[in-house]
């Protein structure tokens, strides 16, 4: 149960009571009135602020609106007391009971504590990751696939029905441009050519791609062809199939690392297929047949000039109507299609396949096309689409402190694959969600391996560990005692009366809003705040009980407070768990 929204239902009753009575004007707005945890300990259990955003709709001052609502308050089911605070606010006491039968619900929830109906079984597609099929994922890739990953379990958990999608972009000059640089290798795996031309092609941006990386696809290709390929010199001929052997044999990498990482797609969509199917074209068709399309020349862009900007005359799609800066080429003077017309025909898919509500996650080098893309998806759907992107920082991938070396395999960067090796999938995970996704991030090696408070990931994970040794030691301590959570939810709560027991009761209580709160924002990095001060407040419990030996979590001379103070621990135990899973992290019984 949220008892926030349980609250918050009771608030607004109260608001519609007092308006039916004539007490207050009818038809007010209660959307903006909010029931949420105090900023401060010691300022009641909960806080409002329904007279400061009603004071003005309702011509009253605020603390006389106030003072108004903490008198209706007073007959409303749980809540001891009410008083105002502030400028406005109003600060709510509710029996201890109900925090009692917040421990309740999560014992008989498990990890499922939190799940909810918000999202009322809405499709929502996310499509992250969608690397280019040019070479391994490199830790970038990382944080945009954990990012992704961990937002559609948290949807999920949230009641929306996420479909996980990949998009790969196998057509255009990027895959052209790896497969030229594959027959390169491939000439050199043939012992037609050595490392030094391909370097000095490399020099001379004859090629693009130079990694080592392309020397086991080579010799793939090799194995598969022979030297078919060494005495084609019409890159028209040779171009095409080495494009398509590149991009299967990279796709075939992209999903093992993925794999490992914990990461699962359930729709891999091609860029290619779209063109080859004509949905680029029936995409344009629909811009045009909707009056949205026109042929002009575009003024030239202030600073930096973008790709697809040319002095002549194109195709443009009107997303100036749609909130864009300016109107977006969808062909180049060529005729050839724009990347963005490319992408106009993949959002159209989504919508055609029943998604309005889409979720992107991208790279913050792709910033300057989020309103393109927005523009379209608006001028698609009518305006009924949503486009929420998500665009994740750089990381930094460090060992106390000094930048790590570049992968030999890749060359210049550190692939996914080391990340994963070196630390373990996850602890990738976990770290990855420390930060917003829209704020630099470092990865420190020996960071992550700390054991020590400053190491987020260790620190929920010794929560979790300390709590299933406690069961271990109480197992022996009441061999006849029944330790299930069935059994813990008919302990004497009442017991739980020390401060800091009670301030873990109100902080359980408060998970469902958190989660609930996490999956409408889409910042799935609020479940590692929480998680980092669930395990806080749990550690200082634990140190609290070796100072005092009074509120040790087992009392030999007293069985009926262990099971009470056992019922707790289960209770921190078991979300923490539900929060790992979220994040697709095993919880640990034991440290190591």
């Amino acid at each position: 149960m949220n008892i926030f929204a349980v609250m918050k239902s009771r608030l607004d009753a109260v608001l519609g009571g007092l308006m039916a009575a004539g007490k207050l004007p009818p038809g007010l707005d209660l959307a903006r009135v909010s029931v949420e945890p105090p900023r401060e300990a010691g300022m009641g259990d909960l806080t409002t602020n329904a007279a400061m955003v009603l004071a003005k709709p309702t011509g009253m001052a605020p603390k006389v609106l106030a003072e108004l609502l903490v008198e209706a308050l007073k007959g409303v089911e749980d809540v001891t007391a009410a008083s105002t605070a502030g400028p406005g606010f109003i600060n709510i006491q509710l029996n201890a009971a109900v925090w009692r039968g917040a421990l309740l619900d999560v014992l008989k929830e498990g990890r499922a504590y939190g799940d909810s109906t918000t999202g009322a079984g809405e499709p929502v597609n996310i499509e992250y990751v969608s690397a280019n099929p040019t070479g391994p994922m490199h830790v970038g890739h990382a944080r945009g696939a954990v990012m992704g990953d961990v937002l559609a379990r948290l949807l999920a958990k949230a009641g929306f029905a996420v479909t996980k999608e990949y998009y790969i972009n196998d057509a255009g000059g990027q895959v052209d441009n790896v497969a030229a640089a594959l027959r390169m290798r491939y000439l050199q795996a043939l012992g037609r050519i050595s490392e030094a031309d391909v370097q000095g092609a490399l020099e001379r941006k004859e090629i693009q791609y130079g990694g080592a990386y392309l020397l086991p696809v080579a010799e793939a290709l090799k194995t598969r062809d022979g030297d078919k390929w060494a005495e084609v010199n019409d890159p028209a001929a040779w171009i095409p199939p080495l494009r398509d052997f590149t991009v299967e044999y990279m796709m075939k990498l992209v999903r093992e690392d993925l794999k490992d990482l914990g990461v699962h797609h359930d729709v891999f969509s091609s860029e290619k297929a779209l063109v080859e199917t004509g949905k680029v074209d029936d995409a344009l068709k629909f811009l045009a047949d909707a009056g949205l399309t026109y042929t002009g020349v575009l003024e030239p862009p202030k600073g930096k000039t973008p790709d697809d900007w040319e002095p002549r005359p194109q195709l443009l799609f009107k997303a100036t109507q749609f909130g864009d800066e300016v109107d977006r080429p969808l062909k180049k003077s060529s005729g050839v299609g724009t990347y963005f017309a490319s992408d106009i025909a993949y959002h159209k898919d989504k919508v055609d396949r029943g998604f309005k509500n889409l979720v992107n996650i991208w790279g913050a080098d792709h910033g300057g096309y989020v309103k393109r893309v927005q523009a379209a998806l608006k001028a698609l759907t009518n305006g009924e689409g949503k486009l929420d992107v998500q665009l994740c920082q750089m990381v930094r991938v460090l060992n106390n402190g000094e930048p790590v070396k570049m992968s030999k395999r890749a060359g210049t960067f550190v692939t996914l694959r080391d990340l994963i090796d070196e630390v373990g999938k996850d602890v990738v995970r976990f770290i990855m969600l420390t930060r917003k996704n829209d704020a630099p991030l470092d990865f420190d090696y020996a960071k992550v391996m700390e054991k020590s408070r400053e190491n987020p990931v260790f620190y929920v994970q010794y929560a979790h560990a300390r709590g299933r040794s406690v069961f271990r030691h109480a197992a022996t301590m009441f061999p006849q005692a029944d330790l299930s959570d069935a059994g813990l939810a008919k302990a004497d709560l009442s017991r739980l009366a020390d401060v800091d027991e009670v301030a873990l009761l109100r902080f359980l209580a408060n998970w469902p809003r958190t989660v609930e709160a996490a999956a409408l924002a889409h910042e799935p990095h609020r479940l590692a705040f929480y998680m980092y001060e669930l395990a806080s407040q749990f550690h200082g419990l634990w140190n609290k009980g070796n100072d005092a030996t009074e509120l040790r979590f087992l009392q030999a001379d007293d069985a009926a407070v262990s099971l009470a103070r056992l019922a707790l621990v289960r209770g921190v135990g078991l979300v923490i768990a539900s929060g790992l899973t979220v994040f697709g992290v095993e919880p640990l019984e034991e440290m190591r």
